[in-house]
Parts: C-alpha cells; structure tokens; sequence
C-alpha cells in the first residue's frame, strides 16, 4: 500500500498522467441511490401491523397476500412446535394512503395459509381479491418478497400501519437462535439500537432501502433486559451461550417462507429454498 501512494504521488509531482495514477486519483463511483420508503402495500391489523406483499414471479390476476407475525394470528399464538396451514379467515385489513396518514379502503382474507412460531413467526393471509383488483381499486400496490438471504449493514425501514410510524435503522447482525419463553426462532435480524420497536410494531414489514423489497418481519425486542422470557428474547449461540442485548429488537427473515409460494398464492413446502416448518 505505502509502495503505491508513493508511486502516484511521485508522478503527480512529474505531471505524469498514466492510467494508474488516473485511476488513483479518480473520485470513488457515487453509492447507488436508495430506495424511498413509505407507506404503500402497508395494512394494519386489530392488533398488529402487517403488509401487502407479493413473490418476483406472482402475476397480476392472483390472489393478493399479507404479511404479519404468527403471533398476531387471530385464533391466537401457536405454541411451540405447532404449525398451522389452510384455514378459513375473513380477517379484515386497512389499507393505508402512501403517506400512512389516511385509509384506501379495507381488505378481507378467504384463507390462512400459513402460521407458526417455530423457527420464525409469520402469519400468511390470502385475500379475496386479486393485485391487479387492489392497484385498479385503490391506486396501490403490494411489497416483493425478497428471495436472498439479507445482508449485514443493509439499511432498514420497518413501517408499522398499527401505529403508522416507520423506524430507521440497520442491519446489526444476526443471531443463531432467538429465545423468548417457549419459542426459538432461527438466524434472526438484529437491528441496532435506533429501531426500538413496541408494541403494536408486531408484523411491519422489515424494507431494505438498497432494494425496496421485505427482508424480514418484525417481531419482538427486549423490553426490560430480562433473559430469555416473554418480551424479553436472549440470544443462544452456537455453543449454546446466552446473550442479553437490553432494548435490542429483532425481525425474522422472509426469503424462506417466500420460497413457498407458488403460483396462485398457495404454499408448496416442495418448492426450492422453502426452508419453514411443515405443517
């Protein structure tokens, strides 16, 4: 390193232009813009928030889906070890104005399809409607899943419809097992400090602004710095170590549920990457 700047100074000083020394001295590219993010395909619940969402490969004339937490499941959290397909719902969900600040209008579910708190927890919804129906009724449209593992430092916006407030923030890491009373949860997100997220933030969905797409769900953050008890989730090691992280919150990643959706907007746990519980 030191060899190079002293060969790129020296030529400066002899007003030798090689392409070396140009590339030296060339300002660094600009970093690629980020995505703005706002309130569009964001719901909110009785009791939680949630998203509008949508597969890279989904048409327009499918069933639309929403995104939220297991544990914000209407016949309530499933236990540990339980996963729950296929069921009857005529859940309702409002759907907010970009700027989160009005109401489009309200959605309605036909079917559950998917929930658990077992590795992660998410609630999957699909509605009566198609996303071409919703865009042509109300003007909006739906958030892609993202299909990648997320990425350390990525810079996170996790939009609440229940409250309509968005938290800033980013990616800190990522923790082995997440443990909150009887439930673990797998290769959690970790926000840094900044996002601190309550109650009623349960099920936002978790934008990474490089891309505009969900990465995760938000689910929980210790309260109080309590260890591994409700409200209060502790990290587990590999070697099985505990650590507490005080008003610390968490998401769980989505690509492995998004891997299962398949064309119509119903679950195939055969499909590639669907990495979630079966039923």
């Amino acid at each position: 390193m030191q060899r190079r700047i002293l060969g790129v100074l020296v030529a400066a000083l002899l007003g030798i232009g090689t392409p070396a020394a140009a590339a030296s001295t060339a300002s660094a590219a600009p970093a690629p813009p980020k995505v703005a993010v706002d309130f569009t395909g964001i719901v909110a619940l009785s009791n939680c928030s949630g998203s509008l969402v949508r597969t890279p490969a989904a048409a327009d004339g499918d069933p639309a889906l929403v995104l939220t937490n297991g544990h914000c499941y209407e016949g309530g959290m499933p236990s540990a070890g339980q996963v729950i397909t296929n069921r009857p719902s005529n859940r309702t969900f409002t759907l907010l104005s970009r700027d989160g600040r009005g109401t489009l209008g309200r959605l309605r579910a036909s079917r559950m399809l998917y929930a658990t708190m077992t590795d992660t927890d998410v609630t999957l919804y699909r509605l009566n409607t198609s996303y071409a129906a919703i865009e042509r009724n109300y003007g909006t449209t739906a958030l892609r899943l993202s299909l990648d593992h997320p990425t350390a430092g990525a810079d996170l916006r996790v939009v609440s419809g229940y409250w309509r407030r968005m938290y800033s923030c980013s990616l800190d890491g990522f923790a082995y097992r997440l443990r909150e009373s009887q439930w673990t949860w797998k290769d959690s997100v970790r926000y840094t400090s900044s996002c601190d997220v309550i109650g009623g933030t349960s099920g936002s969905p978790v934008i990474d602004t490089a891309s505009g797409k969900v990465i995760a769900v938000n689910n929980t953050i210790n309260e109080d710095g309590g260890r591994c008890t409700l409200n209060n989730p502790c990290e587990v090691d590999e070697a099985g170590n505990i650590t507490v992280r005080p008003h610390i919150g968490y998401a769980q990643e989505t690509y492995i549920l998004g891997a299962c959706i398949a064309p119509g907007s119903v679950i195939d746990f055969d499909r590639p990457g669907c990495a979630v519980p079966r039923g």
